[in-house]
């Protein structure tokens, strides 16, 4: 049996323990930044097996298959869903010290009572005892957000996204958890890559109504689409960025770099960079006329393996931490906009540990006193959600911000298994503050310290980006 999951799992300390069952475990979830598929909560999707609901598209848990010399066949291949599971089974053992294996066991014990440790030799009752469960009622995707308290729900969508489901969910109106979508321009920025480019530009026409001969109709186009996000409840932006661009060019160089690109000619790297500086710039005055929240992800560096990335597609496992110098344009990006009083409230992700301090200092450099945390330092992601890059992001916020602003935690996932990441976020905040009150370190004011809690798991994230939540 697992013993190890137990109700004080994580909690070191008589006030991390109250904190924890005395107030961040009765709080609903705000999860902010998502890529939950909204058609599948249009649709109330059900889930045939334990492998559709847990294992389909987690690229998290194919690199430690493929590290545990799993073939590619039971990752992205053609075997069966059973027969993944049980590669999956097999590589779970070989997961101590890596967070797989507390967010395994959490996800089996929250979702389906199993406190088995999950092997090769439980494989069977797992797989049985989850499937047995998933055919209920309350197994569908509707009734997983409602089991896992869900309040706010945001996804991640493309601007050329009809946001018909989006719509659909709205209309419908039985759904307790509140669905907003996200605009994301990331393809937008890619006039270096023709094959990616010059498809999306013509969605982009077809659905605000325009051909985009020109750069001003270009964009007047994502204007058109930011309205629409906007008029559909949305009220966040985000981009993922291997680091903010420097040095924008003006209009008319960023008229003929799109005529280049739209023409199919050949962009070069620095041409992209000051175009999509200035795109940039365009995306911020647009999110600060409407009042939303800007999110920055940068960091990544993708689709590194260059054979196996030809051979599956990206969002497979292979991108890494990148080490691009982040201060420089990201103090030009945010100053930039701050200088003509267009700065929206912003969110900074960092993915490099090293940035920590740097991305803290940062968020410090624009507070400007017109809302309280304005520039938020995000929470650790991807690489950095784990127990050991939560309690490095919560220091840095601590020791250069305040934590009593921050907005908290948030899935970045495609899972509707992946809300116990909350859970194991509360945890990990509880022990840090119930150890440091323990210690002397904190004051021991029990009202105090829970109203520190309660603000950072839900009600500064409610505040902050002002979605509808009746």
């Amino acid at each position: 049996m697992n013993t190890y999951i137990t109700e004080d799992f994580l909690l070191h300390s008589t006030t991390a323990r109250e904190l924890y069952h005395g107030t961040a475990c009765l709080l609903p979830i705000y999860d902010y930044h998502t890529h939950l598929p909204p058609d599948q909560i249009a649709g109330d999707r059900r889930f045939e097996n334990l492998f559709e609901v847990w294992l389909a598209g987690d690229h998290y848990k194919w690199r430690a298959m493929r590290t545990n010399g799993i073939p590619e066949k039971f990752c992205t291949g053609e075997a069966t869903p059973r027969e993944k599971f049980d590669a999956w089974a097999r590589t779970v053992p070989a997961t101590l010290r890596n967070p797989l294996h507390h967010w395994t066991h959490l996800e089996l014990l929250r979702y389906f009572g199993i406190g088995t440790l999950l092997n090769e030799s439980t494989a069977d009752e797992v797989w049985e005892r989850a499937n047995e469960r998933l055919a209920t009622p309350e197994f569908s995707v509707r009734g997983l957000l409602k089991q896992s308290n869900v309040a706010v729900v945001c996804t991640t969508d493309d601007p050329t996204d009809t946001l018909e489901f989006h719509r659909r969910i709205r209309e419908d109106g039985t759904l307790a958890t509140k669905v907003y979508p996200t605009f994301r321009p990331d393809k937008a920025l890619a006039v270096h890559q023709p094959d990616v480019f010059g498809p999306w530009l013509e969605k982009l026409g077809a659905v605000a109504g325009s051909t985009c001969a020109t750069f001003d109709g270009f964009l007047d186009a994502l204007e058109s689409r930011h309205a629409f996000f906007h008029e559909n409840g949305g009220r966040l932006s985000d981009h993922g960025l291997s680091h903010c661009s420097t040095n924008p060019c003006s209009p008319g160089e960023a008229a003929s770099i799109y005529g280049k690109a739209r023409a199919g000619k050949e962009v070069t790297d620095s041409e992209q960079q000051a175009f999509a500086a200035f795109l940039m710039i365009f995306f911020g005055r647009l999110d600060a006329r409407r009042g939303w929240v800007k999110q920055l992800h940068p960091g990544a560096q993708r689709n590194t393996n260059s054979r196996l990335f030809k051979a599956l597609g990206p969002h497979t496992g292979f991108d890494s931490i990148g080490d691009w110098p982040q201060a420089g344009s990201l103090a030009g990006y945010l100053n930039a906009l701050d200088q003509t009083d267009e700065l929206p409230k912003t969110i900074l992700y960092n993915l490099n540990p090293a940035d920590n301090y740097l991305m803290g200092t940062m968020a410090g450099n624009f507070q400007d006193g017109s809302v309280a945390g304005k520039i938020q330092f995000g929470s650790g992601w991807w690489f950095l959600d784990q127990k050991e890059g939560m309690q490095w992001q919560i220091n840095a916020l601590s020791n250069l911000g305040l934590l009593s602003r921050f907005v908290g935690m948030l899935t970045d996932s495609r899972s509707f298994l992946s809300y116990p990441r909350h859970e194991y976020f509360r945890r990990i905040l509880c022990n840090i503050i119930g150890m440091e009150a323990d210690r002397g370190e904190l004051p021991k004011d029990m009202e105090m310290l829970s109203g520190l809690v309660r603000d950072v798991c839900f009600d500064n994230a409610n505040r902050y980006f002002e979605l509808d939540l009746d």
